[in-house]
C-alpha cells in the first residue's frame, strides 16, 4: 500500500482547528474571489478602485482586533490609538526625509514600529498589571480620547516636528504617497491602481499569515486563555506573555492600517482617535464573527460599503444603524451574523454529504 503523503506544516496550520475553511471547497473559492480582486481594475473606473483601497486599509485593523479579542478574548477600545499614532509617524517621518528614494517606505516600517512598541509598553502595565474585562476596555479607550485631546490642541506654530506641523484639530495633510525604491528612481504607488495592487497582496499576506499563527501553538495557548485564563495558568502557561504578544501583533496591525490610510488620502486628523472611529472595529469585528478571521473580514468589507452608503445616502442615520446593528447581533447572533450564516450553510452542505454517503 502506498504511503499516504504527509501534508507540509505551513498547509495544516492554514487549516488547522481555530479557522473555519479546508480542502479544496475552500481555497478554491478563495482563489476565484482573490482573482476576480486581483482583475478588478481592469474593469472599474480610478473611483472605484480607490474606494475598495480605502475598505481594504481598515481591514488590517480589524483582523488585528479579532487576534487580541476574539482569540485572545482581551476586548481592546484602543485600536484607533495605533491606528493614529501610527499615522501621525508616518506624516513626520515622510514629510522631514520626503519621498525620494523610497524612503516613505522606510517611514511605514518606522510608523508601525513606533505604534508596536506603544502597545508593547501599555500592554505590560495592563497584562502584567492583571487589568482584564471591562476594566481593559475602559482604560484602552481612555488612552484612545486621551491622545485625541492631546492631538486636538496642538494647533499652534510652536507645535512642529522639524517641518511637520501638527495643525491640533485640523489635521495634517501634505505628506507624500508611498514609494518603492527601484533603480532608476523610486515608484510612486499612486494613482489608485498600483496602490491597490500593493494592498491587496498585503492583505492576502497578512490574512493567511494570522491563519497560520491562531492555527499554531500559540493561537491554540491564546484560545485556551480565552476559555479558561485560570486553567490556562495551572497547566503552566503565563498568559500574561500571551495576552501582551497578541496585543503587540494585533495593534501593529491597527498601526499598518493608519499608515496605510495616511498615505492613501494625505491627511490624517485627531477625529481618526475619536469616540466614534474607536466604535466602530468593534461593529465590524462582531457583525462578522470575532472568533474567525474570514469572518472577520467579510464582516468589516460588508459593514464599511453599508456604512459608507448610508453616509452617503442618509448620513444622519448611519452611526444609529451601526449601532442597531451591533445590539442585534449581541442579542441575535453573539457569535457574529457573518459567522453565524456560515456554520449554518456549512452544517447544511455536511448533513447533505451525509445522507449521499448513508444511501
Amino acid at each position: 500500500m502506498a504511503r499516504a503523503l504527509k501534508k507540509p506544516r505551513w498547509l495544516a496550520l492554514l487549516e488547522g482547528p481555530q479557522t473555519l475553511g479546508k480542502g479544496p471547497k475552500f481555497w478554491a473559492p478563495f482563489l476565484l474571489v482573490l482573482l476576480a480582486a486581483s482583475a478588478y481594475p481592469l474593469f472599474a473606473d480610478g473611483y472605484d478602485v480607490g474606494n475598495n483601497v480605502y475598505f481594504f486599509n481598515w481591514a488590517f485593523m480589524a483582523l488585528g482586533l479579532s487576534l487580541i479579542w476574539g482569540y485572545g478574548g482581551a476586548l481592546s477600545f484602543g485600536q484607533t490609538a495605533f491606528f493614529g499614532v501610527a499615522g501621525y509617524a508616518y506624516s513626520v517621518i515622510s514629510i522631514n526625509l520626503g519621498d525620494a528614494y523610497g524612503l516613505t517606505l522606510f517611514a511605514l516600517l518606522a510608523a508601525v514600529l513606533i505604534s508596536a512598541l506603544f502597545a508593547a509598553v501599555l500592554g505590560y502595565f495592563l497584562f502584567f498589571g492583571r487589568i482584564s474585562g471591562v476594566f481593559l476596555g475602559i482604560v484602552t479607550l481612555s488612552v484612545t480620547l486621551v491622545l485625541e485631546r492631546f492631538m486636538s490642541q496642538t494647533a499652534g506654530p510652536e507645535w512642529r516636528i522639524g517641518a511637520a506641523r501638527l495643525n491640533g484639530f485640523n489635521g495634517m495633510g501634505g505628506m507624500p504617497s508611498l514609494t518603492i525604491p527601484w533603480p532608476g528612481g523610486a515608484i510612486a504607488l499612486f494613482p489608485d491602481i498600483p496602490l491597490y495592487y500593493v494592498t491587496l497582496t498585503l492583505l492576502t499576506l497578512v490574512y493567511l499569515g494570522l491563519r497560520i499563527l491562531v492555527n499554531s501553538r500559540f493561537g491554540n495557548v491564546l484560545v485556551a486563555i480565552r476559555e479558561n485564563p485560570q486553567r490556562a495558568e495551572m497547566l503552566g502557561y503565563d498568559i500574561r506573555r500571551y495576552q501582551l504578544a497578541a496585543f503587540v501583533v494585533g495593534s501593529a496591525l491597527a498601526g499598518l492600517s493608519g499608515v496605510l490610510y495616511t498615505s492613501w488620502g494625505n491627511y490624517i486628523t485627531p477625529a481618526s482617535m475619536g469616540m466614534t472611529a474607536a466604535s466602530l472595529p468593534i461593529v465590524w469585528v462582531a457583525v462578522g464573527g470575532r472568533s474567525d478571521l474570514t469572518t472577520t473580514l467579510l464582516g468589516t468589507l460588508l459593514v464599511l460599503a453599508g456604512f459608507q452608503a448610508l453616509t452617503i445616502y442618509g448620513s444622519q442615520y448611519a452611526i444609529v444603524v451601526m449601532g442597531f446593528l451591533l445590539v442585534a447581533t449581541v442579542l441575535v447572533a453573539p457569535n457574529g451574523l457573518v459567522y453565524g450564516i456560515g456554520s449554518l450553510l456549512s452544517g447544511r452542505l455536511r448533513r447533505r454529504v451525509r445522507e449521499r454517503e448513508a444511501v
